[in-house]
């Protein structure tokens, strides 16, 4: 049986997922920039149209002139956004104004607001900082766990899936560890983007012909590298972006590797529709993974491969919410124990 604000939830998640793509749309037609300040464009609530306007913007940011079309993309991608920040205060009021109803989580939405506010503000820098790298791959991450916390809060609010009881310890950390590495390999995947490195290999199996060209791994992970004046392109030299995109794939091949030793356990532990689930998620983000390489980055694959790492994300959300401990043997041998402890855990701070 569904709990109040399944639905809101239900929208809010569809809702973060859209902002997930169009920000993806947004960096791959190079308008993170299209509209030079922020929350505005060009001082207007849209791009510039009118020759007053133009010339407004003209002479206030000479160094940026209007490009119409990034400029559209930019502020579709932010009205959306600020659209998914009404949606979550909406969560968190209702959640707040319910705390007292049992099973009823207060905690994930509230924290949800502070995720929504700090996203907020790594939005306004990746403008004001032009597009430094840092704050590009922060703001991903930060758009991904909005989306992972309002899919477990929707999850939540279904009342459909519960935790599965008996699941051994080492599925569930065989779990865990395929989690980290899936969020350690989006945030390698926002560093290939924001550093311009996508096509730094063309070829595959290979890299520009070899099994390990020249790579320069201590500049493209210099991570306290100084704010520039424009990223726009990227700042990189070839080696520096050879060497992000190698580690990129190194990590593919450690996340495929630890998803299908998971899926297999899941397999052996009876949990099939979750192995199943789990490695169509694995192979269609390989196979976008290689098409990108393949097709030189068309723009509708690239997306799509954000998407699909967006789904792997929510994909291992779900498994680790299912397989997580649920002391069955305690609450069978005493009941009233396990009926206080129950309240405790959604009055506490595991709300």
């Amino acid at each position: 049986m569904t709990k109040p604000g399944f639905r809101l939830g239900l929208f809010a998640t569809l809702l973060a997922l859209v902002v997930v793509l169009l920000g993806a749309y947004t960096r791959l037609t190079h308008a993170g920039l299209g509209c030079p300040d922020w929350p505005g464009c060009y001082g207007f609530i849209s791009v510039p149209q009118t020759e007053a306007q133009l010339a407004h913007a003209e002479l206030h940011y000479p160094d940026s002139p209007v490009v119409e079309h990034k400029g559209r993309n930019e502020m579709v991608h932010r009205y959306f956004a600020g659209g998914l920040a009404l949606a979550i205060m909406m969560l968190g009021v209702q959640a707040w104004h319910r705390r007292h109803i049992v099973g009823q989580p207060v905690g994930l939405p509230l924290l949800l607001l502070g995720v929504v506010l700090a996203q907020a503000a790594f939005g306004m820098w990746t403008v004001t900082l032009k597009l430094w790298p840092q704050v590009v791959t922060a703001h991903l991450l930060g758009g991904i766990t909005t989306l992972s916390l309002l899919f477990l809060l929707t999850v939540r609010l279904s009342g459909v899936f519960a935790p599965i009881p008996k699941i051994p310890s080492r599925l569930r950390r065989l779990a865990a560890v395929g989690f980290a590495l899936v969020v350690l390999q989006i945030a390698l995947g926002g560093w290939v983007s924001a550093n311009y490195a996508a096509m730094a290999c063309a070829d595959l199996p290979t890299c520009q012909g070899q099994w390990w060209p020249d790579a320069d791994f201590a500049n493209g992970f210099h991570l306290t590298q100084h704010i520039g004046p424009n990223y726009l392109g990227g700042k990189l030299d070839s080696e520096a972006r050879t060497a992000i995109h190698l580690t990129h794939r190194i990590g593919a091949l450690l996340v495929t590797c630890s998803l299908l030793a998971l899926a297999w356990q899941l397999h052996r532990a009876g949990l099939k529709g979750m192995a199943t689930l789990l490695m169509l998620a694995l192979g269609v983000q390989i196979a976008l993974g290689l098409s990108n390489v393949a097709f030189h980055l068309p723009i509708t694959v690239a997306v799509a491969h954000n998407a699909g790492g967006a789904a792997l994300m929510l994909t291992m959300t779900l498994i680790n919410y299912r397989v997580r401990p649920v002391f069955a043997e305690v609450r069978r041998h005493a009941p009233g124990f396990w009926q206080h402890a129950h309240v405790l855990l959604h009055l506490g701070p595991h709300r």
